[in-house]
């Protein structure tokens, strides 16, 4: 099965970028989105043999999730159980009879690190709920993580050290994840590849491929050996994102 994920930047803003040409090609099985910025019906968009799921922050035209998927869920979760954090459509879980698909848009630490606070406290919220979902059945984790894991994951790692997105605080994180029985699917199939998932709009960052890598498929270790794919649809255009995908036998 095809699975794909991409930070939109504004569905209703992509679907006039060829968003509808990309998916239609695609196919894929499931297809998660993060920050679509709309309310459910704001945007016209129903692909045939689709089932999908969307979750919108309280704040209009702010943050949000959605999944299209081919295949309906046994259940659907809205949030990760922690009010602090589910006011702003971050994360949506699908269940099945023998995985979850956990679609997140991790919240952004912010310029001078202002919420970096708060993103780690969602770090460890989630952390503990993506834990807890694997003591059940094994777990495909997607989204924008909005963190660079390590120096080949971004164009410039020595200036963006104390950077949002590549602070040690939250590369910590998610060395923390990946420690406690979980992988970084495209690292763990290509360990010296270098390819990146989201480019500046300043400088012509896309331009000079000046970018980071910070969407993801993060699957449990346990079905890790199912995934014959990993990849980076670095020429697909419509955000300052890249879809990612996994191709694997679910």
């Amino acid at each position: 099965m095809r699975f794909i994920s991409w930070n939109v930047n504004g569905f209703r803003a992509c679907l006039d970028k060829g968003f509808a040409e990309f998916f239609n090609a695609q196919q894929a099985d499931f297809f998660s989105l993060q920050e679509t910025k709309m309310q459910p019906g704001q945007a016209a968009f129903e692909p045939d043999g689709y089932f999908q799921y969307w979750y919108s922050a309280q704040k209009k035209g702010y943050s949000g999730t959605a999944v299209f998927t081919k295949h309906e869920p046994t259940d659907v979760y809205y949030g990760i159980g922690v009010p602090e954090h589910d006011t702003e459509g971050r994360a949506i879980t699908l269940e099945y009879d023998n995985f979850f698909l956990l679609n997140v848009y991790t919240p952004n630490a912010q310029k001078e690190l202002a919420r970096l606070g708060y993103r780690m406290e969602w770090e460890d919220a989630l952390r503990g709920y993506i834990k807890e979902l694997d003591g059940n059945k094994p777990v495909i984790y997607c989204g924008d993580l909005n963190v660079a894991h390590e120096e080949i994951d971004l164009k410039n790692p020595k200036t963006n050290r104390k950077n949002a997105g590549f602070s040690d605080e939250e590369r910590g994180k998610f060395s923390e994840l990946l420690d406690s029985g979980f992988a970084d699917s495209f690292r763990r199939l290509y360990p010296e590849k270098v390819e990146y998932s989201w480019w500046s709009y300043m400088r012509k960052a896309r331009e000079r491929n000046a970018g980071w890598r910070i969407d993801y498929f993060v699957v449990s270790d346990r079905i890790m050996d199912k995934v014959k794919d990993s990849f980076i649809m670095t020429d697909v255009m419509g955000s300052d994102h890249c879809p990612v995908g996994i191709d694997i036998d679910i």
